[in-house]
């Protein structure tokens, strides 16, 4: 019993926490599912710090005209509806109705549907984007080129000294950049954008070829002082990733091909003994490597030692001072592909002047019509008075039990029935075997025992015992009446309930066509609010029928247990009197 309170009470509080408002200076929010299962982005393993893309458009997100011009009122807040999230805004186009934001999850379990919290509305709130504080502190470089020149996103602030490339408005995420194939970008030697042999190297990006005859090109390239290096590069059509240590290159097999005119992602993961090529979050090319530090000048689009340059565009360039996990690299193109399978978005609430959310339930009371309060007042009484019957038949059921067992208990220990019979002390009233027994020991008295209180018939006849068994076998059918008593109203509470629930319904349907057909006023706001009231009378009714079935089927096993009981005493009882008057 214990158990099942602490659950209640813990769904109680999970309830609660769903319909807490984490601050009433804001108007709206909207619940954003994290989808980890094997229907959404399907991830193996948990990762930790992660940074999420949440794309609000029109469809999905329809009142920008709720929030700030420039978004600066969004928040983002944890499941448990008090814990801020770090985040921060690549794009916010209100007037376009799409926006871009980037958001740290703290956890990604696998297998789970984790809710977080969209809030807005609020003219007065100042601007909590904080790029720098959303990313993990592996993640050395981050570029959203949402404009032209653009900045790092990450607090460690690798600003290219050169960057040629073109502006792309129209990119996979907001905007992106162009190479033509005479332009670069270039990050002078950084402390942060560095191979290091224990932790590896991540580069990954958004990429759409523009030409297949661009020969082999360099689209990422970090060259060492020393002679070590690691180029991504593209050969045609074909990715590959090739690093060298100074003395060893290796090359990863060009298995994959890219499609002119396609975004893919293309990631390359370096360390500690491997060099991994990831497309679209699938592996597509491996090969063992050894590695030696390299750091140096960062170069995108071009080689600074002679090589062919990009023609391509690009979107969401990042890296990583460590060896990313392949459900991280999985992860990036579930989320930030044009089908994103990790986020589902859920419907926007407001709040109502009194700091709490409408409910519904109680939208749906306010338009029961009379007829259908009528209805359910019914109900209510049939259910009050069902669970008063078997409260107490449960109730009764339990002392007669308690006395049957008291009762046998003793009489099963008597050796000869006939000092039991002599005197039946122990008057258990609310046994049924009791009774059963005070009924045949009386009737045994009435021929044993004379006028002068003195025993005088030693035997009985078979005509005798018969005429014993008759009376104890009525006093067990009028038990059983007693305990079958008001069993009848559970019975018309499981029949009637739902046909009386069924029939406010129907009247409550008619009501609104009714009222729709006199108004002319046929539309889903008008109707809906009727039906749903209609439809409380039938659940009014499944809520009497459902419990007085269960309580009825348990109560009627329990009585047809008791009267098993009885007749196995009866038998045992005319048993022992037909040895002792024999």
């Amino acid at each position: 019993m214990r158990r099942y309170v602490l659950a209640f009470v813990l769904l109680a509080l999970q309830a609660q926490a769903a319909w807490a408002w984490w601050d009433d200076n804001w108007a709206f929010r909207k619940p954003l599912t994290l989808d980890t299962t094997s229907t959404g982005a399907s991830l193996n393993a948990s990762l930790v710090d992660t940074a999420v893309l949440i794309r609000l458009d029109v469809g999905n997100f329809g009142y920008f005209a709720d929030a700030q011009a420039d978004g600066a009122d969004i928040r983002f807040i944890a499941g448990d509806d008090k814990t801020p999230l770090a985040f921060h805004v690549e794009s916010w186009d209100a007037a376009a109705g799409m926006a871009f934001v980037w958001v740290k999850v703290p956890v990604l379990a696998p297998g789970t549907s984790e809710t977080i919290y969209l809030y807005y509305g609020n003219p007065q709130a100042k601007a909590a984007s904080d790029p720098g504080a959303t990313w993990d502190v592996n993640q050395v470089l981050s570029y959203h080129f949402a404009g032209v020149p653009a900045a790092d996103a990450t607090s460690y602030a690798n600003q290219f000294a050169e960057f040629g490339a073109l502006a792309n408005p129209a990119s996979v995420i907001g905007a992106g950049v162009r190479f033509d194939g005479a332009e670069r970008l270039q990050l002078p030697p950084s402390a942060t954008v560095r191979l290091l042999p224990d932790r590896g190297l991540t580069i990954s990006t958004w990429i759409n070829i523009s030409a297949a005859s661009q020969g082999d090109a360099v689209l990422a390239e970090l060259v060492d002082p020393s002679g070590s290096f690691i180029r991504l590069g593209i050969d045609g059509l074909a990715p590959y990733l090739r690093v060298s240590d100074g003395a060893t290159t290796t090359e990863t097999p060009r298995n994959a091909s890219l499609l002119p005119g396609s975004w893919r992602l293309l990631t390359a993961v370096i360390g500690p003994d491997r060099a991994v090529l990831y497309l679209d979050g699938s592996e597509v090319a491996r090969s063992d490597a050894t590695f030696t530090e390299t750091g140096g000048v960062l170069t995108v689009g071009a080689s600074g030692a002679g090589g062919n340059f990009l023609r391509a565009s690009l979107d969401e360039l990042s890296i990583a001072n460590t060896a990313r996990s392949a459900d991280w690299v999985a992860l990036q193109f579930a989320n930030q592909g044009q089908q994103d399978l990790l986020i589902r978005y859920g419907e926007d609430t407001a709040k109502d002047t009194d700091g709490a959310e409408p409910s519904y339930f109680l939208i749906t009371l306010q338009n029961v019509t009379l007829d259908g309060w009528v209805v359910i007042g019914v109900l209510a009484i049939m259910f009050v008075a069902s669970w008063i019957i078997m409260i107490t038949k449960v109730m009764t059921i339990r002392r007669v039990r308690a006395g049957n067992q008291a009762f046998l208990a003793d009489f099963r220990q008597s050796a000869d029935g006939a000092s039991v019979l002599a005197d039946p002390q122990d008057q258990r009233q609310d046994s049924t075997i009791w009774q059963l027994y005070d009924a045949g020991s009386r009737q045994i008295r009435q021929r044993v025992v004379g006028a002068d209180g003195e025993s005088h018939a030693a035997t009985m006849s078979p005509q005798a015992l018969d005429a014993i068994r008759a009376t104890i076998d009525a006093t067990n059918v009028r038990e059983t009446q007693k305990l079958n008593s008001q069993m009848v109203l559970l019975t018309l509470a499981i029949a009637g309930g739902p046909f009386l629930g069924l029939l406010g319904t129907v009247v409550g349907v008619m009501i609104t066509f009714a009222a729709i057909a006199a108004t002319g006023d046929v539309n889903v706001n008008s109707i809906a609010p009727g039906i749903a009231a209609a439809l409380v009378a039938t659940v009014a009714g499944l809520a009497v029928a459902i419990p007085a079935l269960f309580g009825y089927n348990w109560l009627a096993a329990q009585i047809k247990e008791i009267v098993a009981d009885n007749r196995v005493f009866i038998d045992e009882f005319v048993t022992r009197v037909a040895e002792r008057y024999s």
